[in-house]
């Protein structure tokens, strides 16, 4: 949002416009402009979540435990639960409630390092691997449908700057920046 005239810069009127518009009104001394952009992508990350889950949940999974198999299936080795927390950026008490479920329903083997009894190491078994390979596919059909609208090159241009802004912030690690 420009604060001479509080319209937001080249957008549609979205749902974040409108929001920026609001706080323009109530506080114009602010730069909104940040709202533009961290809105936006909140948003769509919220709406895709909400669509990309249904082909997981016809599967009987959640997005946090189809992150947990397809960790384990694309690294393509045994992880113990400190990695997986690690790569799917989870609490290690969130990843040991999904393998435990994910155990239960035979996905998932857990067995003690021959090194370190005190460490586990996670592998999927072979339904694991089926149900991945399975449902993959039909994820990333439905993840292109999804995008259809947005042209080509724009795609392109679109996931070369949420790389830039991605590696920034996990340069921070999600720290704030110091004022």
């Amino acid at each position: 949002m420009t604060a001479a005239d509080g319209t937001a810069r080249g957008a549609a009127d979205d749902t974040v416009a409108g929001v920026v518009r609001q706080w323009y009104a109530v506080r114009p001394d602010l730069d909104t402009a940040p709202m533009e952009i961290i809105g936006r992508v909140n948003r769509c990350a919220a709406l895709l979540q909400q669509a990309e889950d249904a082909p997981l949940r016809r599967a009987g999974l959640t997005r946090p435990e189809f992150d947990v198999l397809g960790t384990l299936r694309r690294t393509g080795h045994e992880l113990t639960p400190g990695e997986l927390a690690r790569e799917t950026f989870s609490s290690g008490a969130a990843v040991t409630k999904r393998l435990k479920s994910l155990t239960e329903r035979g996905l998932v083997d857990r067995r003690p390092d021959t090194r370190d009894r005190r460490v586990a190491l996670v592998r999927l078994t072979d339904a694991g691997r089926d149900l991945v390979d399975g449902l993959l596919p039909e994820q990333l059909s439905y993840e292109a449908a999804v995008l259809d609208g947005v042209p080509g090159q724009a795609r392109e241009e679109l996931a070369a700057r949420l790389s830039e802004l991605l590696l920034q912030l996990e340069g921070r690690l999600g720290a704030p920046p110091r004022a």
